[in-house]
């Protein structure tokens, strides 16, 4: 009996999402994967686009699903659909971000009950702990409290950091989300865009009818208010469900293995050593989608300060060159950006990177966000040509 039961457990599928690239920087997702190796056979998943660096940077591409842009709560809910356990991996700033984090994917979830459900958070730190996300987590708690040497948090009451009030008089719908674990100086992002700085530890962003009119706590940064409602366009935004937090897209300082640098450059550097013909995309302010956008790119125009930083740094684990267009309004999300050789940043007068991008958009990408060149070659040229008088500064690598 003892022995049919150990075969089972064997046999039983666990999910690994992991949030973040802190947890893979620190080594702790490859120890969690490998303690729950033991009790299963384990698929580990995750989302973001630096997470998803993290793991190029880990060596572990081949044990984990890199390929699909998901927040966590989209992640448990397809693992819902494949495992017997889903366990839900994360290293917060502090032991309240962590907590709170781990309440909010819960919140999103449509059916939170449907498989166990447990939060590893910050495991190789004194204040790591396991904590069940819904009730069928409890009959998993204490043998992974035993594989793990972890204790268990008993769930606080849903601490609910967002409010959403409708005014009668007005018809208006204002929201205020409080952000936790906050240090002064932090940048204060919402879907990945840099809105503004913190000035205390006391943060709220405030809406009004999906466009952010106010940080309590902090100074907003108009520019990024411009990106982050398309500028002209003035699409709302649902601060409620938005992706909202504090400090830099990847927080370690995480230096690069000298396999990953050979790998990269095993690939022709530069763009005279390349085909004439090849796939041009241009990523435009939305650095977290650059591993989806470069699928099969030869070459990439990268529009915006910190998205030729992070899509720059992306892009040198491919093996992919850039022409970046910049104008000095850099946010430092990314630590230590490594551009691929060949790669040429243009850094022209400000405010004028989104002009620029706009025009290359609409002469050489037909208002689309890749296209296949005769000559990707003179490309540089046309784009130098294009940039032509606005041009303060030229970056070559």
């Amino acid at each position: 009996m003892i022995y049919a039961f150990h075969l089972n457990r064997l046999k039983m599928k666990i999910s690994l999402v992991i949030h973040g690239p802190e947890v893979i920087d620190s080594g702790e997702a490859k120890r969690v994967l490998e303690k729950l190796s033991c009790i299963g056979k384990v698929e580990a998943r995750l989302g973001g686009t630096m997470g998803k660096t993290a793991v190029l940077d880990a060596r572990l591409e081949n044990v984990r699903d890199i390929s699909r842009h998901l927040k966590p709560s989209a992640c448990i809910e397809y693992s819902f659909g494949v495992s017997d356990l889903v366990c839900l991996l994360n290293r917060g700033k502090t032991v309240e971000t962590g907590r709170i984090f781990g309440e909010m994917v819960t919140a999103h979830l449509r059916e939170p009950e449907t498989k166990p459900l447990i939060q590893i958070e910050s495991p190789g730190c004194i204040s790591g702990k396991l904590t069940p996300l819904n009730k069928k987590a409890w009959e998993w708690m204490e043998k992974l409290s035993e594989i793990f040497g972890l204790p268990t948090e008993i769930p606080l009451p849903f601490n609910d950091s967002i409010c959403v009030e409708k005014y009668p008089e007005t018809g208006k719908t204002r929201v205020t989300r409080k952000l936790s674990g906050v240090f002064p100086g932090e940048n204060i992002l919402v879907n990945g865009i840099v809105i503004g700085k913190a000035l205390s530890s006391e943060i709220r962003i405030v809406s009004e009818e999906g466009f952010i009119v106010a940080i309590e706590g902090g100074e907003t940064k108009e520019h990024g208010l411009e990106k982050l409602h398309n500028y002209e366009k003035r699409d709302p935004v649902d601060l409620a469900k938005a992706w909202a937090k504090s400090g830099s897209l990847r927080r370690s300082n995480f230096l690069l293995l000298n396999a990953q640098k050979q790998n990269a450059s095993s690939r022709s550097s530069g763009f005279s050593s390349r085909p004439r013909t090849g796939k041009v995309v241009l990523i435009d302010h939305a650095a977290e989608y650059t591993f989806e956008m470069a699928s099969g790119a030869d070459l990439a125009v990268t529009v915006g300060d910190d998205t030729t930083a992070i899509a720059g740094d992306i892009l040198f684990r491919l093996g992919i060159p850039i022409i970046g267009i910049t104008d000095g309004d850099c946010d430092n999300l990314a630590c230590r950006p490594k551009i691929f050789p060949g790669s040429v940043v243009l850094r022209v007068a400000a405010g004028k990177d989104d002009i620029v991008g706009k025009k290359l958009k609409h002469e050489f990408f037909r208002g689309e966000n890749s296209v296949v060149l005769e000559d990707i070659h003179s490309f540089k040229k046309d784009v130098m040509r294009l940039a032509g008088p606005t041009i303060e500064e030229i970056i070559e690598y």
